[in-house]
């Protein structure tokens, strides 16, 4: 499997630090959830409008066994996309709700399909043979 995303400058100049900034926040997608495979990111400035200033939008697609997660921040009326970065947050963390909501899924479906499956973390700490007898006196 390859580990490569792959990262996409559509009418901005490419610099060091938008590729940093776009690796870290892949690093903490990964570092949530291991399965992610690859994935691409594209990086835009559609429009050119000088009255209302630029609107960057930010496409992320992250590749996993599972799902193919896509997101699509082209949110033309929000001034606070004029900022590359904040755009680029916001769709990362559009992409952590989304990986987030695959994931409880899953848990939900295994839990359905076995139920004795799910580990409480509680095997092996007290032997019941150990437990103290108590006896319930009304009166």
């Amino acid at each position: 499997m390859s580990n490569e995303f792959q990262i996409v400058f559509h009418n901005i100049d490419q610099s060091d630090a938008l590729t940093d900034s776009v690796n870290k926040r892949v690093e903490k997608l990964r570092r949530y959830n291991g399965d992610i495979i690859g994935g691409r990111v594209v990086l835009d400035s559609p429009h050119n409008n000088h009255h209302k200033g630029k609107v960057y939008s930010v496409t992320l697609e992250l590749h996993t066994p599972n799902k193919e997660v896509v997101v699509t921040q082209e949110q033309h009326d929000n001034h606070a996309h004029e900022d590359l970065y904040v755009a680029i947050r916001d769709a990362f963390n559009a992409a952590e709700r989304q990986l987030k909501s695959v994931d409880k899924k899953h848990r939900k479906q295994a839990m359905h399909k076995n139920p004795d499956a799910v580990d409480d973390g509680m095997d092996g700490i007290v032997d019941e043979d150990d437990l103290p007898e108590y006896n319930s006196a009304v009166g």
